[in-house]
This record gives C-alpha cells, structure tokens and sequence, in this order.
C-alpha cells in the first residue's frame, strides 16, 4: 500500500466518482458489475491471498447471497435487512466451510470447496419449490436510501461504490489489526504460527467466514443489479472468474482485486471486436501475464516503481576484496 500515495488513491477516486456521468447506460452497468464483483474478489483475497485458504467456493456465496435477497424481497422485506441476512447466512456456511480446511490443504481443500459449489449450483437448480429452478428470478427490486430510490443506473452505482468503500475500509483495518497479522502468519508457516500459540483452528475458521460473508454481499447487489438471477450464473465459471480477477490483479495484496475485477470486467467487453476470437486474445493475454509477472499487476507495478540499487563501486568493491581474508 506504501507504492500507492495519497494522488494514486484520490486519482482512482475522482475516476470512479466521474466515470458515471461521461458513460452511457451500459458503461454504467459493466462499472457497477465491477463494484459488484470487487466486492466478492476482496472475499476471496481475504481467504486466499492473506490467509492462504484454497477456496473455489465464493461464486457459490455470491449466489447464496443473490438468492436470499430475490427471495426475501419478493416476499415484502425491505433490502437491506434482506441484504445484511444474505450476509449473516454466508458467515455460517463459510464457518461451517472451513472445517474441512482444519483437516486438508492445497488441492485437497480446493477438491471439497469445487464440490460444496457444485452442490450449491445443483441445490439452485432444482429445487424449484425453493429458487423456481433454471425458470430463474425476475424483477427483484432496487432499494430506495433516504427516501431516494436508486431504481436510476447511475445511483445504484453509487450505492454499490459507497457499499466497496466502506466494506473496503473495514477490511483495510482488519488486515492492520491482529486478525490480519495473523491471517499472514497463518499463509506463510502454520506450524510455526501454531508454536508461537496462535489458535489457527480459529483463524482458519474466521478466514473462511469472513471471505464468504463478502461473496453474500456481493450476491446482495448482483440480484438487483442484474433483475434476474439463474442457476447459470453461479455455477464453477463465477468462481473461477473471481479467482482470475485475484491472481491477475495481485493475490494478497490490498488492490489487487480492485484491479483484476476491473480487467475482468471490462477486457473481454473491449475484445468483443475481435468477434468469435476474443476469448482467445483474453485467455493468452492473461497466460502471458502469469508466465512473466506471477504476483499479478499490482506485482508489475511494484516492481517498476522498486528503485534500483546503484552499482557498487569499483574501487569500493577492491578494497572489499582485498579486506577479505583467503
């Protein structure tokens, strides 16, 4: 966070302030899919990148998430009790989740969190009496703030971005906090972490709830984002979509989701031009970036803003030499 000063900061904030106001309807739409996804991707940073839980899971939240507004809204609850619920209900699944974090890691652990998105998604699509199956959720209604309602593309945008900003500062203080110094300690060594008396049970547990209670509110605002929500759209490619925006933007850095949500979202809509080709360019253009810089953009642009340490000097490194004993 230190690389990125005060002007980089309110430089991205006049831009996500302005950027409304200079787009059409559909530019409007694909920034709030943004905000939106962010929201869920910062989840996932949490349990991947900080805490080093292997979760494939987090489409599954955004879906649970989704599901709990439509439904609750459609039966007479005001949004936001709706949407606070959809994010208490992630906490305990995700607690509950984690469990089979404190027995398995690495590709055992991502087996059962694929497994738990795929029961998720066959749960969505067939139990009709529930979600009305692959027929889907229509209409769910966008909330009103204030007396304002933000049925407006452009307020609910704003909603969504005042909903990353202040989601965004609580997982800023969270990282700072002891939580968040041991979430890391828990990614780099366990055992270590354990010796030193941390209740990793505890952590591993927390990282897992607090990852996918993001993902439920995620799922919260995608539901009247979009006004109609299927089975299809949280199935294993969401997850492996939010999983994309981590590692490319940077996992385990603070802005690396702001910025993989964003190529996300907004490269393959720029790709379009090329046609039937443009998953293509985006799947080589995102293996290129992996095979050359693996930490992501944010990764990159560290690296070009590192300075370089000057070259010892000649005479200096003589002297050195000579002071050394053969």
């Amino acid at each position: 966070m230190k690389r990125f000063g005060p002007l980089s900061v309110a430089v991205a904030a006049a831009a996500a302030i302005g950027l409304p106001f200079l787009l059409k309807p559909f530019g409007v739409y694909l920034i709030s899919m943004w905000a939106v996804l962010t929201i869920a991707a910062i989840g996932l940073n949490l349990t991947l990148g900080y805490a080093g839980q292997v979760s494939m899971a987090q489409g599954a939240f955004v879906g649970i998430g989704a599901y709990t507004v439509a439904l609750l809204t459609a039966a007479g609850w005001p949004f936001f009790p709706a949407f606070i619920l959809g994010g208490a209900l992630c906490f305990v699944i995700g607690w509950l989740l984690g469990y089979p974090a404190l027995r398995v890691q690495h590709h055992y652990l991502a087996f059962v969190t694929l497994a738990f998105n795929t029961l998720v998604f066959l749960v969505l699509r067939n139990e009709e009496w529930l979600t009305r199956g692959s027929y889907g959720i229509a209409g769910t209604d966008r909330p009103s703030l204030f007396g304002l309602s933000t049925d407006n593309a452009r307020v609910f945008y704003f909603l969504c971005l005042a909903i990353l900003i202040l989601l965004s500062a609580a997982t800023w203080w969270m990282l700072r906090s002891p939580w968040g110094r041991a979430f890391v300690a828990l990614r780099e060594n366990p055992i270590r972490a354990l010796s030193l008396g941390l209740d990793t049970r505890r952590y591993t547990l927390m990282a897992f709830a607090l990852g996918s209670t993001l993902g439920g509110l995620a799922g919260g605002l995608y539901a009247p984002l979009v006004q109609f929500i299927e089975p299809g759209s949280f199935s294993l490619n969401l997850s492996f979509n939010l999983l994309l925006m981590v590692i490319v933007g940077g996992s385990g850095r603070f802005f690396g989701p702001f910025v993989g949500a964003l190529i996300a979202v907004l490269l393959p809509e720029w790709m379009r031009v090329a046609e039937g080709y443009y998953l293509i360019i985006y799947a080589m253009l995102v293996m290129v970036l992996m095979v050359f810089c693996p930490s992501g953009v944010i990764g990159l642009f560290e690296k070009a803003m590192k300075p370089k340490k000057p070259p010892a000097a000649p005479a200096a490194a003589a002297i050195k030499a000579e002071a050394t004993p053969q």
